[in-house]
């Protein structure tokens, strides 16, 4: 970051050990999470080829072991990737989901177009100004519960129940975007619990216990159902027939 010097001139500090430890984080996450993706693909066309494939609402991939390797290989990724939001911006941590993209890219343009928007979010974050730093989640809570957050939340979960009940079952095994929807909309409201968790495991940590506010438990719910559903509709995405490349990208549209 910048800040003034006596002459009245700025100088740059660059990014914060925060930052640096959230951009890290984020950078592991997207390799485990991009290899998961490519194994639980295969574990999901394995279990498919011998039960009733998860793209018609089949389970059959909760008994294949390859499927589960994929599985843990994701949840190291998650967590890395739920400890980057606790020491980077949301626009930094995000956007760097597009290294999933590179990891299973086919063309050069894929592969270019996620290089660029990796800069481009570094380069952001890099001359961004400095967070206010928070020092309890109820501050979160606070943010979280103001008038225009509650109706855009509203408005997400209308949407989702809408895409659930009456699109997937007409269009899903044709049409993208119902996939996209469901797994973008709820995404766009587990950033700001993840964030909001993982700052408040943070500040526990470190000695501030903020386990003991009935707001932590209440973004662990959101987190927890927003994880679920995310994952249940991805594998039905993964196995309806459309190309698997594009499963990653889903990520992207949350911010």
């Amino acid at each position: 970051m910048a800040e003034a010097g006596e002459d009245g001139a700025y100088s740059y500090k660059g990014m914060s050990a925060d930052n640096i430890k959230g951009l890290v984080l984020a950078l592991a996450s997207s390799i485990f999470i991009g290899a998961s993706f490519i194994v639980k693909k295969k574990g999901l066309k394995k279990a498919g080829a011998s039960g009733i494939r998860a793209g018609v609402g089949g389970y059959s991939y909760l008994y294949e072991p390859l499927w589960w390797v994929g599985m843990i290989t994701m949840i190291v990724g998650e967590i890395a990737n739920f400890a980057a939001y606790a020491f980077a911006p949301a626009i930094l941590v995000t956007h760097l989901g597009a290294l999933i993209i590179i990891i299973r890219s086919y063309t050069f343009f894929g592969i270019l177009g996620c290089v660029l928007c990796l800069v481009g979010s570094t380069t952001i974050v890099l001359h961004a100004p400095q967070e206010r730093e928070i020092r309890s989640v109820l501050e979160v809570w606070d943010l979280a519960t103001e008038p225009a957050f509650l109706f855009y939340a509203a408005l997400v979960i209308t949407a989702v129940f809408v895409l659930i009940i009456h699109f997937i079952p007409q269009y899903g095994q044709t049409h993208i975007m119902v996939y996209i929807g469901v797994c973008s909309l709820v995404g766009s409201l587990s950033v700001m619990s993840v964030t909001a968790l993982g700052i408040a495991l943070k500040l526990t940590l470190s000695g501030m216990n903020q386990l003991i506010y009935p707001q932590s438990w209440a973004f662990t719910i959101v987190v927890i159902t927003c994880v679920i559903t995310q994952m249940n509709y991805l594998n039905k995405f993964a196995m309806g027939g459309l190309h698997g490349s594009i499963i990653g990208e889903v990520d992207l549209w949350q911010i």
